[in-house]
């Protein structure tokens, strides 16, 4: 048997107009708390995060003189940690590659360590790595295994050393930093 379109369909009895509106009301609050449940379990199974921030670059155009700054506090300099570099770009990001300058400041503010890194954003032929549609991130490990010598507060800057003055479709750099399992 073919119903049309614009027929009505019965409703079962306990969903019919005039249902208990405090059935609903338990019903939907028992939904959210359970949403926010399986949450906190989904975001607390990784409690190795120690640190993880990205920072915005200003109109899409990270221009050469400018550093971004990361500050956090280690706390535990008896077990090792991975340091990575996390970046947002857009399809408008003209190179295959990018070459930023990675520079440590230590608690003492009398240690500096620079490094400078290259990192791959397309493959060969044009295609973006990382996750994502129109925005893509990726992460690169710029210390593996890295013991932090002193506990206190530590500042990692990072900027890029490309030739252009302006460098367009970076939108957002991130440092993420990590227990070693």
């Amino acid at each position: 048997m073919t119903r049309s379109l614009t027929e009505r369909r019965k409703l079962p009895r306990h969903c019919k107009a005039g249902s208990n509106p405090i059935t609903i009301r338990v019903f939907r609050a028992l939904c959210k708390l359970a949403m926010t449940v399986i949450s906190l379990m989904l975001f607390s199974c990784n409690n190795n995060v120690v640190f993880s921030e990205f920072q915005p670059v200003q109109h899409k155009l990270w221009d050469k003189q400018t550093e971004l700054v990361f500050h956090f506090e280690m706390k535990d300099v008896a077990i090792p940690y991975n340091i990575s570099l996390q970046l947002r770009n857009s399809h408008l990001y003209p190179y295959q590659n990018i070459g930023i300058i990675f520079e440590e400041l230590h608690p003492a503010d009398e240690i500096s360590i620079k490094d400078t890194v290259e990192f791959i954003l397309a493959d060969s032929t044009g295609k973006w790595k990382g996750n994502g549609i129109t925005l893509f991130q990726n992460q690169f490990l710029l210390k593996e295994n890295y013991h932090f010598p002193d506990t206190g507060n530590y500042t990692i800057g990072i900027r890029h050393i490309m030739l252009d003055e302006q460098l367009k479709g970076i939108e957002d750099v991130g440092l993420l930093i990590e227990k070693v399992r």
